[in-house]
């Protein structure tokens, strides 16, 4: 029933903004896909050793429409699997984005769901979404998306000095159920020789009597065929009548063009703390009762504009947990296929 309601709703939004299409409006389609096939090598949890297979981590059916050249909008569905090794259930459409614009003097507000400042720079010089999810993202420490309101936009004419701010619901693209909201704050430099740096900040206040706080320093550098880039996120939880908590993350990684046709891409994670949430990450669960460090390391063959395939790997160290016993590492091998269109 969620599903039909969401492609009726998909549907008659696109033709009433195909209907209003004018020499003043315009509308467009694109979309993505990305997914693997995948195989469990070792893994912590021997229930899911050896279990391989074919999955969508993501499709995206995305209309971008124009009214002016100071309103835009942007209606987004999102399909995956649930990639929690346990369920078979068909693939759901959700609502990623749906949002309102107004450009003004190099600023821009947006209303409705939208991208958060959380890690939107990182992502995109990271440039592997595709094989995996930033450290904050992955690691369920922030969201990608979230409804409010947001201001974004350069501070100064040539774009060095930008700034991302968001007022929201702290819910991600689910339902507001309770009274705490979010605040971010995204400051960076992007320098004309490719250097990039980021200041970010946030504050959630969470249900059941939580608070969340973040600071994350990001850095890097970007070239034509070669970026790198490191960051430090800093998360504290408090929860009233329980102990404070940290989650410390420390990540860094490498791309590097090796032909017109192939790249290397390498990533490392360290993760300092447990993470409780560790063990509900989909498509990589993690052990929560102990400190670790992951790494990536893929080669990107792309033959064609917007189709990727990237065979790799992703191996996870753990650390001794408190009585003293060290779960066994995880290895997952997965050739990882994208595609695109606009």
């Amino acid at each position: 029933m969620i599903k039909t309601f969401l492609l009726l709703l998909c549907g008659g939004f696109l033709s009433v903004m195909t209907a209003q299409d004018s020499s003043e409006n315009s509308g467009k389609f694109s979309g993505l896909t990305f997914g693997d096939y995948y195989y469990v090598v070792k893994n912590h949890d021997k229930s899911i050793k050896d279990q391989h297979g074919f999955w969508f981590r993501r499709i995206y059916f995305t209309y971008d429409y124009t009214v002016d050249e100071d309103w835009s909008a942007r209606f987004r569905l999102e399909m995956r699997n649930a990639g929690d090794f346990k369920s078979n259930s068909p693939i759901t459409p959700v609502i990623k984005d749906a949002w309102l614009r107004y450009k003004f003097l190099n600023q821009s507000v947006y209303l409705g769901i939208s991208g958060t400042p959380t890690f939107a720079l990182i992502e995109d010089t990271w440039g592997y979404r595709s094989v995996e999810k930033v450290p904050v993202d992955l690691y369920k420490m922030g969201s990608s998306k979230d409804f409010g309101i947001a201001l974004k936009g350069k501070i100064d004419q040539k774009g060095i000095f930008n700034y991302h701010a968001m007022y929201s619901n702290g819910n991600g693209i689910k339902y507001e159920i309770d009274k705490g909201k979010a605040g971010m704050l995204a400051f960076s430099v992007q320098l004309k020789n490719g250097l990039i740096f980021e200041a970010y900040g946030d504050y959630a206040d969470q249900p059941n009597h939580t608070d969340t706080y973040i600071l994350q320093g990001f850095i890097a550098y970007k070239a034509e065929k070669f970026r790198i880039g490191v960051q430090y996120t800093n998360q504290w939880i408090h929860q009233t009548n329980a102990d404070k908590r940290d989650l410390r993350i420390l990540s860094g990684f490498v791309t590097s063009d090796i032909s017109n046709c192939f790249s290397l891409l390498l990533r490392g994670d360290r993760s300092f703390d447990a993470n409780p949430k560790a063990d509900g990450i989909d498509f990589i669960p993690f052990d929560p009762t102990v400190k670790f460090t992951l790494i990536i390391f893929g080669i990107d063959f792309h033959p064609v504009k917007n189709v990727k395939i990237i065979p790799n790997i992703e191996f996870a160290k753990y650390n001794k947990n408190s009585v003293g016993i060290t779960p066994d590492d995880d290895l997952f091998a997965r050739i990882t296929y994208f595609w695109s269109f606009d």
